[in-house]
């Protein structure tokens, strides 16, 4: 109930008048069934303006730490993120993929819409990063498409850091279904998951037109952040 409060009543319209959102492509995603909506990830905005837009509900894997903050603000940032539909995910240690795939393959099985960010984090600097295999092993087990979306303007309207977004208008555009089902039962084979998660984020950089990068965002922030890391602290030379 709260999920179509805040979508009808208390958030949803404040960002469609802050973001002023377009949507191209709405007729792709199917009126009922089971499907994945696989995106870009460019602003914390993200999580709540595909929701905004969509005549169905859509259940996002969302990253733990959104849940588990300390103290008021803490709690009011889990229930928020419950109350619009988020499934937190606990993102370390071995078993964080089939955590987040046991989750969404959940959120399938009752015929519903999955929302995903293959990249796996937000984009740092608005390109778009290498996708990770957990959506394609989604879309084999539970048989379902794949529909890419593509975020376009968020990251300007509210780039990593900023609490308070600017006023900029936004685009929301949505491929046409990715149908996987030729590769049925082939979960397990890494070469076949590549090659659908790649089709996955070539499907999503055709409709963002953003700049692609070859790895995986988390592990380009982590080299960004320790060579800055080194900048400010340098090595004294060894006497």
């Amino acid at each position: 109930m709260f999920y179509y409060l805040l979508k009808y009543v208390l958030l949803g319209p404040l960002l469609r008048l802050v973001f002023r959102p377009r949507i191209e492509g709405l007729e792709h995603i199917p009126d009922s069934g089971a499907a994945i909506v696989a995106g870009n990830h460019l602003s914390f905005s993200d999580h709540f303006l595909m929701p905004a837009v969509l005549k169905r509900r859509i259940t996002f894997l969302a990253k733990a730490e959104y849940f588990t903050g300390p103290g008021i603000k803490g709690r009011l940032t889990a229930f928020f993120f419950r109350s619009a539909g988020q499934i937190p995910v606990d993102r370390s240690g071995k078993e964080a993929g089939q955590a987040a795939i046991r989750e969404g393959l959940g959120v399938l099985r009752k015929d519903e819409l999955l929302g995903i960010y293959p990249e796996g984090t937000r984009s740092h600097d608005g390109r778009l990063y290498k996708g990770k295999v957990g959506v394609a092993v989604m879309a084999l087990r539970a048989q379902v498409p794949v529909i890419p979306c593509a975020m376009i303007g968020t990251f300007e309207a509210q780039p990593p850091g900023k609490v308070i977004p600017n006023i900029h208008p936004v685009v929301i555009r949505f491929g046409k279904p990715l149908d996987f089902s030729r590769y049925a039962g082939m979960e397990n084979e890494k070469a076949i998951l590549r090659a659908i998660t790649d089709e996955i984020m070539y499907a999503i950089l055709k409709l963002s037109d953003q700049e692609y990068v070859d790895e995986y965002a988390a592990v380009v922030k982590a080299a960004e952040a320790a060579a800055a890391k080194e900048r400010k602290f340098p090595r004294l030379p060894l006497s």
